[in-house]
């Protein structure tokens, strides 16, 4: 099947298990670590990758490789536990099918989330960080090859990716719960390989404040298909050209499990907010 089949077919099969989404629904991507957020649902059905024929399958530590449909703070919510990454040998299309499904669902809006390093040196590890622009650095593009007009025009554009009215609501919600909550441009990289130092110094130079391994590829198809973006990343540790530190993927996922708190409460609250109801759907 091409990409087009493999969403139309496993649209059925979750329109046949859930039936009809629900207008407002919220759609959630939850990056490494992170997967405790879908713990605060109430209400919830699970269904496996592995029963959603054509969705690529994690090998990732810390990806929980299912989709949790269930209210968040009373708000329909599907969220994508875990993703599938370029380094592990999908290619930039593949990687945004998850991403392509909810927006065949009807979902209006989505929250990627990540675990990333920290290129400013004013941001703190433990912090959440508010994604309002991003660099790719990968060298692919989920959009290369024949336009699908069904999912959205040739050339889409990314001037406003991420959505600034749900980051200024986000700010005002972190800021009400007393959670420090920074602002910044994502970069992402192919990877796995983590950063040397001279790396580090050139995307700190280009303007980047957070790294990390996903993300821009889903909020390109996203976008494509024009739906409404927040990103939040959960910065895990501190990426300082001068003194690198040594860190493993264990780390990283342990950081964002003593963040995932943090994610979760500015999560709920923003569910919440019948601001998001009032929201244009597709932008």
């Amino acid at each position: 099947m091409n990409h087009q089949e493999t969403v139309s077919h496993a649209n059925r099969l979750i329109r046949d298990k859930l039936g009809d989404i629900q207008a407002g629904t919220l759609g959630l991507v939850l990056g490494s670590g992170l997967s405790a957020v879908a713990g605060a649902m109430t209400g919830t059905v699970d269904i496996p990758y592995t029963e959603i024929p054509g969705l690529p399958q994690s090998s990732v530590p810390g990806h929980g490789g299912y989709l949790r449909a269930g209210k968040l703070s009373g708000r329909p919510a599907l969220a994508l536990c875990g993703r599938v990454h370029l380094y592990e040998g999908f290619s930039a299309a593949e990687t945004c099918l998850p991403v392509r499904l909810l927006g065949s669902l009807g979902v209006n809006m989505i929250v990627l989330t990540n675990a990333a390093g920290a290129l400013n040196p004013l941001f703190e590890a433990g912090s959440l960080m508010l994604i309002t622009d991003h660099i790719n650095m990968t060298g692919q593009n989920p959009l290369t090859g024949p336009n699908i007009e069904s999912f959205g025009p040739r050339f889409p554009d990314m001037g406003r990716a991420w959505c600034p009215e749900l980051v200024a609501l986000a700010r005002r919600e972190a800021a009400r719960l007393g959670l420090l909550v920074e602002r910044g441009v994502y970069v992402q990289v192919p990877g796995p390989s983590l950063e040397t130092p001279a790396e580090t110094r050139a995307y700190r130079q280009m303007g980047a404040d957070a790294i990390g391994m996903s993300t821009v590829m889903e909020a390109i198809a996203a976008r494509h298909m024009g739906l409404r973006l927040l990103g939040i990343s959960c910065l895990t540790n501190k990426n300082s050209p001068d003194c690198m530190q040594e860190i493993s993927h264990e780390a990283v996922l342990d950081m964002a499990a003593q963040s995932s708190d943090q994610m979760t409460r500015l999560l709920c609250a923003l569910a919440a907010r019948p601001e998001l109801d009032s929201a244009p759907g597709r932008a």
